[in-house]
């Protein structure tokens, strides 16, 4: 059973929340927003000035955040929000067709992968995957982010990977080779783990996550090569990852509109 949250706690996180709302606060303002007592919200200002979160400006007339609150998101390095957005839609895919399903975002010259469900299937191939990078050319969720990025950061991309020496980025270093495999995955609308790459016996389909013409990430599907023919598995699988990945963009976007109205646009100038 869980434990309950420490209240003092809470109400620090509720009362910032709720200044980070707003341009100025005044107690009053801030006791009907929280409900919280007034010399409950008098003494958890005090401590957030203390600390350096908030100011009491009153030349303003109230309370404001400062710039120190931009370090409590430091962690935040943009993929979380498209992880936090796919999260329900990953689980669902896997209790409904059992196999796990894997997020990845890009890092560097691969990608890497942030949320997976593999504690949801009880038919995973692996035991855990949680951060593991995944090669560009030779990797299904690699190879569905750099064949529908934009020509320009696919480009850098190539030209980063034809001075690599893993056996995995051979083709990167072959260009018309490379932009040829690229072209196909494109046209077919998904990408496939190459076959030469172990465990051969599982295999991955993948597609991006569009928000524009921008990759935000990628969602694959891995399946025991000896229990669905490749065919079939493209057949039963692409659509509803295709449809997860449409339903994971509108997320995005849901959660973007969210962030924007809980914090207030003039929150932090």
């Amino acid at each position: 059973m869980a434990e309950p949250p420490v209240e003092s706690v809470r109400r620090a996180l509720h009362l910032l929340h709720e200044l980070n709302r707003q341009r100025v606060s005044s107690v009053r303002h801030l006791h009907q927003a929280t409900g919280l007592p007034k010399p409950t919200i008098v003494r958890l200002l005090d401590t957030l000035i203390t600390l350096g979160y908030v100011v009491n400006d009153r030349r303003q007339g109230g309370y404001q955040v400062t710039s120190l609150v931009r370090s409590l998101s430091a962690g935040f390095h943009g993929d979380p929000l498209v992880v936090e957005a796919a999260r329900p839609w990953a689980i669902a895919f896997t209790r409904k067709y059992h196999w796990p399903v894997a997020v990845a975002v890009l890092d560097r010259d691969a990608v890497a992968i942030r949320f997976s469900t593999i504690p949801d299937s009880p038919v995973s191939p692996f035991h855990a995957t949680i951060n593991m990078r995944l090669q560009l050319m030779s990797r299904a969720l690699g190879r569905a982010y750099i064949a529908f990025c934009p020509p320009g950061e696919r480009n850098l991309l190539l030209r980063m990977l034809e001075t690599s020496d893993d056996p995995e980025n051979a083709t990167a270093r072959d260009r018309t080779a490379a932009l040829t495999l690229l072209a196909m995955i494109r046209r077919a609308g998904f990408a496939e783990r190459s076959a030469n790459v172990a465990p051969k016996s599982s295999s991955t389909l993948a597609v991006p996550v569009m928000l524009g013409r921008k990759v935000l990430a990628t969602v694959g599907v891995t399946f025991f090569t000896s229990a669905i023919p490749k065919a079939e598995a493209i057949a039963r699988y692409v659509p509803p990852l295709k449809e997860m990945a449409r339903s994971i963009q509108t997320s995005v976007v849901l959660l973007r509109q969210d962030n924007i109205a809980e914090s207030g646009a003039e929150a932090i100038p």
